[in-house]
Protein backbone atom coordinates (compact mmCIF):
# COMPACT_ATOMS: atom_id res chain seq x y z
CA UNK A 1 0.00 0.00 0.00
CA UNK A 2 1.35 3.34 -0.99
CA UNK A 3 1.57 5.92 1.70
CA UNK A 4 0.66 8.95 1.09
CA UNK A 5 0.47 10.87 4.64
CA UNK A 6 0.78 14.59 4.65
CA UNK A 7 3.78 15.27 6.61
CA UNK A 8 4.35 18.49 8.20
CA UNK A 9 7.88 20.09 8.76
CA UNK A 10 7.50 20.94 12.38
CA UNK A 11 7.88 18.34 15.63
CA UNK A 12 4.90 18.85 16.58
CA UNK A 13 3.18 17.78 13.45
CA UNK A 14 5.67 15.07 12.60
CA UNK A 15 5.00 13.64 16.00
CA UNK A 16 1.03 13.83 15.11
CA UNK A 17 2.13 12.04 11.86
CA UNK A 18 3.72 9.12 13.80
CA UNK A 19 0.28 8.04 15.35
CA UNK A 20 -1.56 7.50 12.38
CA UNK A 21 1.50 6.22 9.96
CA UNK A 22 0.71 2.52 10.64
CA UNK A 23 -2.53 3.45 9.23
CA UNK A 24 -1.42 4.34 5.93
CA UNK A 25 0.87 1.87 5.87
CA UNK A 26 -1.40 -1.26 6.28
CA UNK A 27 -1.25 -4.17 8.36
CA UNK A 28 -0.49 -6.85 5.65
CA UNK A 29 3.23 -8.97 6.98
CA UNK A 30 6.73 -8.30 4.63
CA UNK A 31 8.52 -10.45 6.81
CA UNK A 32 9.39 -13.48 5.32
CA UNK A 33 10.92 -16.54 6.88
CA UNK A 34 14.90 -15.96 6.81
CA UNK A 35 16.87 -17.44 4.10
CA UNK A 36 20.03 -19.43 4.71
CA UNK A 37 22.33 -17.91 2.29
CA UNK A 38 26.48 -19.17 1.61
CA UNK A 39 28.81 -16.29 2.62
CA UNK A 40 29.74 -14.64 -0.20
CA UNK A 41 32.59 -16.31 -2.54
CA UNK A 42 34.10 -12.87 -2.97
CA UNK A 43 34.30 -10.14 -0.37
CA UNK A 44 35.50 -6.52 -0.13
CA UNK A 45 39.06 -6.15 0.80
CA UNK A 46 39.57 -3.00 2.57
CA UNK A 47 43.38 -1.98 3.90
CA UNK A 48 43.82 0.21 6.88
CA UNK A 49 40.33 1.52 6.46
CA UNK A 50 38.71 2.56 10.11
CA UNK A 51 35.14 2.93 8.56
CA UNK A 52 33.28 2.02 5.30
CA UNK A 53 30.11 3.67 4.47
CA UNK A 54 27.40 1.44 2.40
CA UNK A 55 23.40 2.65 1.32
CA UNK A 56 21.00 -0.18 1.03
CA UNK A 57 17.16 -0.44 0.11
CA UNK A 58 14.52 -2.54 0.82
CA UNK A 59 11.62 -1.38 1.60
CA UNK A 60 10.35 0.71 4.54
CA UNK A 61 13.35 2.04 6.18
CA UNK A 62 12.47 1.32 9.54
CA UNK A 63 12.29 -2.39 9.18
CA UNK A 64 16.34 -2.11 7.58
CA UNK A 65 17.61 0.40 9.77
CA UNK A 66 16.52 -2.01 13.05
CA UNK A 67 18.37 -4.67 11.20
CA UNK A 68 21.72 -2.75 10.74
CA UNK A 69 21.91 -1.48 14.20
CA UNK A 70 21.75 -5.07 15.63
CA UNK A 71 25.01 -5.97 13.55
CA UNK A 72 28.38 -5.67 15.16
CA UNK A 73 30.78 -3.37 13.58
CA UNK A 74 27.60 -1.37 12.53
CA UNK A 75 28.84 2.16 14.30
CA UNK A 76 25.79 4.20 12.89
CA UNK A 77 22.59 3.25 10.61
CA UNK A 78 20.49 6.34 9.00
CA UNK A 79 17.09 6.05 7.41
CA UNK A 80 17.21 8.39 4.59
CA UNK A 81 16.32 8.55 0.75
CA UNK A 82 18.35 7.58 -2.24
CA UNK A 83 18.68 7.19 -5.91
CA UNK A 84 16.32 10.21 -7.26
CA UNK A 85 16.78 13.45 -8.89
CA UNK A 86 15.19 15.63 -6.27
CA UNK A 87 17.85 17.28 -3.73
CA UNK A 88 16.80 17.20 0.27
CA UNK A 89 13.62 15.98 -0.20
CA UNK A 90 10.90 15.18 1.91
CA UNK A 91 9.23 11.62 3.32
CA UNK A 92 5.89 13.03 1.32
CA UNK A 93 8.25 14.07 -1.69
CA UNK A 94 9.55 10.21 -1.63
CA UNK A 95 5.95 8.91 -1.01
CA UNK A 96 4.41 10.20 -4.14
CA UNK A 97 6.45 8.39 -6.10
CA UNK A 98 7.46 11.25 -8.47
CA UNK A 99 11.48 12.03 -7.28
CA UNK A 100 12.89 8.69 -7.90
CA UNK A 101 14.40 8.19 -4.18
CA UNK A 102 13.95 4.89 -2.52
CA UNK A 103 13.34 4.22 1.20
CA UNK A 104 17.40 3.50 2.27
CA UNK A 105 19.66 3.24 4.89
CA UNK A 106 23.29 4.51 5.00
CA UNK A 107 25.26 2.16 6.97
CA UNK A 108 28.77 3.09 8.46
CA UNK A 109 30.81 0.31 9.79
CA UNK A 110 34.09 -0.76 10.84
CA UNK A 111 35.63 -3.21 8.03
CA UNK A 112 37.76 -4.94 10.53
CA UNK A 113 34.64 -6.35 12.50
CA UNK A 114 32.18 -6.60 9.61
CA UNK A 115 32.45 -7.06 6.01
CA UNK A 116 30.72 -5.63 3.47
CA UNK A 117 30.25 -9.01 1.97
CA UNK A 118 28.75 -9.97 5.32
CA UNK A 119 26.24 -6.94 5.15
CA UNK A 120 25.06 -7.94 1.88
CA UNK A 121 24.46 -11.53 3.73
CA UNK A 122 22.53 -10.13 6.23
CA UNK A 123 20.62 -8.19 3.55
CA UNK A 124 19.30 -10.69 1.30
CA UNK A 125 18.23 -13.31 4.13
CA UNK A 126 16.69 -11.30 6.60
CA UNK A 127 16.55 -7.59 6.42
CA UNK A 128 14.32 -8.08 3.27
CA UNK A 129 12.92 -10.15 0.17
CA UNK A 130 15.20 -9.18 -3.28
CA UNK A 131 12.67 -11.13 -5.22
CA UNK A 132 9.98 -8.25 -4.82
CA UNK A 133 9.75 -5.81 -7.21
CA UNK A 134 9.20 -2.57 -6.57
CA UNK A 135 7.62 -3.71 -3.52
CA UNK A 136 8.36 -5.15 0.37
CA UNK A 137 5.00 -6.58 1.91
CA UNK A 138 2.00 -3.65 2.51
CA UNK A 139 4.48 -1.15 0.56
CA UNK A 140 4.32 -0.36 -3.07
CA UNK A 141 5.78 1.45 -5.24
CA UNK A 142 9.72 2.46 -6.81
CA UNK A 143 10.46 3.96 -3.48
CA UNK A 144 10.20 0.29 -1.90
CA UNK A 145 12.44 -0.86 -4.82
CA UNK A 146 15.57 -3.28 -3.61
CA UNK A 147 18.63 -1.22 -4.63
CA UNK A 148 22.05 -1.78 -3.60
CA UNK A 149 23.86 2.15 -3.83
CA UNK A 150 27.61 1.15 -4.39
CA UNK A 151 30.04 3.65 -2.93
CA UNK A 152 33.32 1.85 -4.74
CA UNK A 153 34.44 -0.40 -7.71
CA UNK A 154 35.09 -2.75 -4.77
CA UNK A 155 31.58 -2.63 -3.40
CA UNK A 156 29.78 -3.06 -7.17
CA UNK A 157 32.28 -5.65 -8.00
CA UNK A 158 31.46 -7.26 -4.33
CA UNK A 159 27.86 -7.01 -4.76
CA UNK A 160 27.49 -7.57 -8.71
CA UNK A 161 29.61 -11.09 -8.04
CA UNK A 162 27.66 -12.28 -4.70
CA UNK A 163 23.92 -11.76 -6.74
CA UNK A 164 25.24 -14.16 -9.63
CA UNK A 165 26.57 -16.53 -6.28
CA UNK A 166 22.76 -16.59 -5.07
CA UNK A 167 21.54 -16.96 -8.82
CA UNK A 168 23.59 -20.15 -9.72
CA UNK A 169 22.82 -21.53 -6.34
CA UNK A 170 19.15 -21.33 -6.94
CA UNK A 171 18.63 -20.71 -2.97
CA UNK A 172 15.85 -18.12 -4.49
CA UNK A 173 12.74 -19.66 -6.26
CA UNK A 174 12.52 -16.01 -7.80
CA UNK A 175 14.54 -14.03 -10.02
CA UNK A 176 16.50 -11.48 -7.60
CA UNK A 177 15.65 -8.02 -8.93
CA UNK A 178 18.05 -6.08 -6.68
CA UNK A 179 19.41 -3.20 -8.34
CA UNK A 180 23.29 -2.07 -8.52
CA UNK A 181 23.59 1.16 -8.78
CA UNK A 182 26.26 3.85 -8.38
CA UNK A 183 25.37 6.22 -5.18
CA UNK A 184 25.06 9.59 -5.64
CA UNK A 185 23.26 11.51 -2.59
CA UNK A 186 22.02 10.81 0.12
CA UNK A 187 19.33 12.52 2.20
CA UNK A 188 18.34 11.95 5.74
CA UNK A 189 14.72 11.35 6.32
CA UNK A 190 13.02 13.69 9.16
CA UNK A 191 13.90 13.16 12.79
CA UNK A 192 10.80 10.64 13.78
CA UNK A 193 11.97 8.51 10.97
CA UNK A 194 15.20 7.38 12.86
CA UNK A 195 15.36 4.90 15.43
CA UNK A 196 11.26 4.11 14.81
CA UNK A 197 11.31 0.53 15.54
CA UNK A 198 13.20 0.84 18.88
CA UNK A 199 11.05 3.66 19.89
CA UNK A 200 7.78 2.58 19.06
CA UNK A 201 8.01 -1.46 19.22
CA UNK A 202 4.20 -1.82 20.14
CA UNK A 203 3.15 -0.49 17.10
CA UNK A 204 1.55 -3.10 14.77
CA UNK A 205 3.46 -2.21 11.84
CA UNK A 206 6.22 -2.67 13.67
CA UNK A 207 5.35 -6.28 15.36
CA UNK A 208 4.17 -7.71 12.33
CA UNK A 209 6.41 -6.27 9.29
CA UNK A 210 9.85 -5.24 11.36
CA UNK A 211 10.54 -6.64 15.20
CA UNK A 212 10.13 -10.72 13.18
CA UNK A 213 13.64 -9.04 11.69
CA UNK A 214 15.84 -8.82 14.05
CA UNK A 215 14.84 -11.70 16.17
CA UNK A 216 15.78 -13.68 12.55
CA UNK A 217 19.30 -11.66 12.44
CA UNK A 218 19.74 -12.66 16.30
CA UNK A 219 18.73 -16.36 15.05
CA UNK A 220 20.80 -17.14 11.58
CA UNK A 221 23.66 -14.76 12.33
CA UNK A 222 24.33 -15.47 16.22
CA UNK A 223 28.28 -13.62 15.38
CA UNK A 224 26.98 -10.87 14.13
CA UNK A 225 24.50 -10.03 16.43
CA UNK A 226 24.69 -6.89 19.04
CA UNK A 227 22.15 -6.04 21.57
CA UNK A 228 23.75 -2.72 21.47
CA UNK A 229 21.76 -0.39 19.73
CA UNK A 230 24.23 1.44 16.76
CA UNK A 231 23.24 5.40 16.76
CA UNK A 232 22.62 7.39 13.70
CA UNK A 233 23.80 10.33 12.28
Amino acid sequence: MMRRVSRGNAVFGGLLVVAGLVFARGLTAATRDPVSLPAPAQDELVANAKTETAVFAGGCFWGIQAVFQHVKGVTSATSGFAGGTVSHPSYEDVSSGATGHAESVRVVFDPSQVTYGQLLQVFFSVAHDPTELNRQGPDVGTQYRSALFYMSAEQQHTAEAYIDQLTKSHVFSKPIVTQVVAFKAFYPAEAYHQNYAELHPNDPYIRINDAPKVVNLKKEFPNLYSEKLAAHD
